[in-house]
């Protein structure tokens, strides 16, 4: 009978998992990061053959995300709980338009201006979750004060969202940047 009993209770295990209900957040299908990755990858190079920006030199991040550093920084490069302050300017690659920024004369030019924002250096804490993933990754590749381009894949953007209207599902992204410092 002592021996029956791990058997019962691996059963009665079995039973409960088995009568779990169904995760009412799978709604629809799952998010194919890889096949995106692959996708974006083809569009970033075909605009890196055919783009003219100046730069110093380029960072290919295994993650697909490309770093092109026009002015190079010094100093140490953030890690997770630093403190990261940046201007930038947001923009889709594959027509330029202009979707977000920090610098109230771009937002003015761009037809993105919004009345009360506060238009200051914007910071992040590296991390914590607070920005797209393709920030975390970038920043890590680059020291204080260097000024360059981040092009984003759609994996470490906004991926298929459809909540902003200026930003198409599955779309990469360019975000020129000014690397103002760290804490």
């Amino acid at each position: 009978m002592k021996r029956g009993i791990p058997y019962l209770i691996f059963l009665a295990f079995m039973g409960m998992i088995a009568c779990e209900p169904p995760n009412p957040f799978e709604n629809g299908p799952t998010y194919d990061v890889d096949a995106n990755l692959a996708i974006d990858s083809v569009k970033i190079e075909n605009f890196l053959d055919t783009a003219r920006i100046d730069s110093i030199y380029r960072i290919h991040d295994p993650s697909g995300i490309i770093v092109i550093v026009q002015e190079e920084g010094e100093g140490t490069r953030p890690t997770s709980g630093n403190v990261v302050y940046s201007d930038y300017i947001g923009s889709l690659m594959e027509d330029g338009s202009v979707f977000d920024t920090n610098l109230e004369q771009v937002a003015i030019d761009n037809g993105i201006f919004i009345e009360g924002r506060q238009y200051d250096v914007f910071n992040f804490v590296m991390g914590s979750g607070s920005v797209i993933t393709g920030w975390d990754i970038g920043f890590r590749r680059v020291r204080p004060r260097t000024k360059g381009i981040m092009i984003i894949p759609s994996p470490y953007g906004y991926r298929n969202q459809e909540s902003n209207d200026r930003i198409p599902p599955n779309s990469v992204l360019l975000f020129e940047f000014d690397f103002r410092g760290l804490d």
